[in-house]
């Protein structure tokens, strides 16, 4: 796309780091407003507006005309969305428990990987369709005008999926928004129960009370709590009381920092290197001579692939990772420790990185390949397992579930800065490399930032994760019910003004005697909610 606004081929590797490190910069500069954003309002509509702006902009991207215009959509596309740091935060807030943080935390580099296949499938295949597929649209004049927009078109199509889905299905983790009514909740539990064959089990549900979005009121009711057949009893709307703010030392800790230095490394070596792979992929082999040639560092030439076979190569590597993910990751992490699988892949990288430009030396074709696609399995091992280890570790050293929302947003900002320095770097290296016969240049900073990279991994400590951990949002669809309204009383409950209360409220029971009186007790629960007790327990009286 880049050579089709008129780069010269020695500097399309430039452009394209450019083009793709302006996206990271943008996205490092609002990544922390976007993670403030979703700690005050919800991780939901932060998420809903970032799916949005980004297919608006995916497609325009696939029209544009000029190198300027390119460059300034991806600037956009990059402000408009900090959904990665927060998506991680989601899950963090779902899956609490350490031992299930794995195969938690593994989900989003497998749908990466999926990406991975399918993206580069898409761009190689649908690219110039009136070139590739004159009988369809060889008449068309939009396709001839923006020859990069129908694989966008399809990838906007997925968008709209994504962000249709989200609107009715994804339910809200922040703990003081999740009381909140959702609109989208409600309609998309009323298409799920068109769908249903039992529509009689909808009034049952309606007169159920809902653990997913009155999470915040159960349990309450201690078993052994004192009754009378007469009492009257009515529990009111739970709402969970708005915590403070903390300071921004809370979110540095020195863990935190450490993790966050260990992750923006592992970011700008790894996206550098995706992203240059394919220019080299698709440099034309040159002969080696002794003008050019001089091991072992001075050697030039590339593979001479075309985008579509480049395309396949990445789909290949995208099934790697897919498959290392789903059968690997989660046993590897269980067996020997997210620390030690994370040290063990940093140490691996620099390797990589090393011996990638002196597979164009190898002369037999088949061989070269085998030793490509090798080169490219244990790189995919090494990312695969490296950014869910440095992701769990990150949310771990966390000292507060309050604060992670922010944490992340600066885990992006530091990533993204990684990102973007680490293709425009890499991008005039290959230039300059191409024009001095030192192809491997690229490469071998990698692999020097990739060894300085090992230096923050042997710092982390693994933490026991962050406290004040919300219940995790149950995702049963039997239990499902979006009305807030939560009614158990034989008559209607008095109006004492609980309604404008932040906590969750219990109404005592008329008439009652005071050593029958029921208590309200903060207690010491890992959701933070109160609880009740009886009139011997140590706690005040409501």
């Amino acid at each position: 796309m880049i050579a089709s606004f008129g780069v010269e081929r020695k500097e399309v590797a430039k452009w394209a780091g450019v083009t793709s490190s302006v996206f990271s910069l943008a996205q490092s500069l609002t990544a922390v407003p976007w993670g403030r954003a979703s700690d005050r309002f919800g991780r939901k509509p932060v998420i809903m507006i970032g799916l949005l702006c980004t297919m608006i902009c995916f497609l325009i991207w696939g029209m544009s005309t000029s190198l300027t215009m390119a460059i300034t959509v991806r600037a956009i596309q990059g402000a408009s969305n900090g959904n990665v740091g927060i998506i991680r935060t989601m899950v963090a807030e779902m899956v609490t428990e350490r031992e299930l943080q794995p195969v938690a935390f593994s989900v989003m580099p497998l749908v990466w990987s999926v990406g991975s296949v399918f993206g580069p499938a898409f761009g190689g295949l649908f690219a110039k369709p009136a070139d590739q597929w004159p009988g369809v649209f060889g008449n068309s004049t939009f396709f001839k005008k923006f020859p990069f927009a129908f694989p966008n078109m399809i990838g906007a199509v997925f968008f709209l999926i994504s962000l249709t889905t989200g609107v009715l299905f994804l339910r809200e983790t922040l703990q003081s928004k999740r009381h909140t009514r959702d609109w989208g909740l409600v309609l998309g539990e009323r298409i799920k129960e068109a769908f249903k064959h039992h529509p009689h089990k909808r009034a049952q549900r309606l007169r159920r009370y809902s653990i997913q979005d009155a999470e915040v009121t159960a349990p309450l009711l201690s078993a052994d709590a004192p009754t009378k057949t007469t009492a009257k009893a009515a529990i009111i709307e739970g709402r969970v009381e708005k915590s403070k703010p903390l300071p921004m030392s809370a979110i540095f800790s020195r863990q935190s920092v450490i993790n966050l230095v260990s992750y923006t490394f592992l970011a700008l070596h790894s996206v550098a290197y995706d992203q240059v792979l394919p220019v080299f992929l698709n440099y034309p082999p040159i002969e080696r001579t002794p003008e050019n040639t001089s091991l072992p560092f001075r050697f030039t030439g590339g593979f001479g692939l075309t985008h579509a076979r480049i395309g396949t190569i990445f789909a290949g590597y995208g099934i790697v990772s897919g498959l290392i993910q789903f059968l690997l990751f989660p046993v590897l992490c269980h067996r020997f420790g997210v620390l030690n699988c994370f040290k063990v892949c940093v140490v691996t990288f620099p390797l990589v990185y090393i011996v990638t430009p002196f597979t164009v030396l190898i002369d037999d074709t088949t061989t070269r390949y085998a030793a490509l696609c090798a080169i490219l399995v244990v790189k995919s091992f090494a990312v695969i397992v490296g950014f869910p280890c440095t992701t769990i570790l990150l949310t771990n050293s966390a000292t507060s579930l309050s604060i992670l929302g922010t944490l992340n947003g600066f885990a992006t900002t530091f990533s993204a800065l990684g990102r973007a320095s680490g293709p425009a770097l890499t991008g005039v290296a290959f230039t300059w490399g191409v024009k001095h016969d030192v192809i491997g240049l690229p490469w071998w900073i990698l692999a020097s930032i990739a060894a300085m990279g090992i230096v923050p991994a042997w710092m982390i400590v693994e933490g026991d994760g962050p406290s004040g951990a919300a219940s995790p949002v149950d995702s049963d669809d039997e239990d499902t019910e979006v009305d807030d309204e939560i009614a158990v009383t034989d008559d209607e409950s008095d109006d004492n003004g609980l309604g404008a209360s932040q906590t969750s409220t219990i109404v005592s029971k008329d008439a009652a005697e005071p050593d029958d009186a029921l208590l309200i007790s903060p207690g010491p629960s890992s959701d933070n909610y109160g609880t009740l007790g009886g009139g011997n327990s140590p706690s005040h009286a409501s």
